[in-house]
């Protein structure tokens, strides 16, 4: 299993723009769908959070080798998908991130850097 990721995340839909989301949202989660499929990535993840007055509501997590976060995120496919969606949702973003084994690397990595 992949150790990265790629997290998108956002706030919600612009007011006005709802059912532009709603669409989008379907749009996006077959195109994920459709990575996932042909093996481009490696599986996805959509949490939808409770309601709690924060200002993150929603994300898409995306899993796979770095190659393949890689190519993902440097499609055109990817790059509009991302555009789009800043246009009608509030604190849209993608970061990437580890997870599994890589967050032990990581994280020897940083306490082996610790003063002593």
């Amino acid at each position: 299993m992949a150790n990265n990721a790629v997290f998108f995340a956002w706030n919600r839909p612009i007011p006005g723009r709802e059912r532009i989301s709603q669409a989008h949202f379907g749009e996006f989660s077959e195109f994920l769908a459709g990575l996932e499929r042909s093996g481009t990535i490696e599986s996805f993840d959509v949490v939808l959070l409770d309601p709690h007055g924060g200002d993150l509501n929603g994300f898409f997590l995306v899993r796979g080798e770095p190659s393949q976060l890689d190519a993902m995120v440097a499609s055109e496919a990817w790059q509009t998908h991302i555009t789009r969606a800043t246009l009608h949702l509030l604190g849209a973003g993608a970061i990437r991130g580890a997870t599994r084994g890589e967050v032990a690397t990581r994280m020897a990595r940083w306490s082996g850097l610790l003063p002593d």
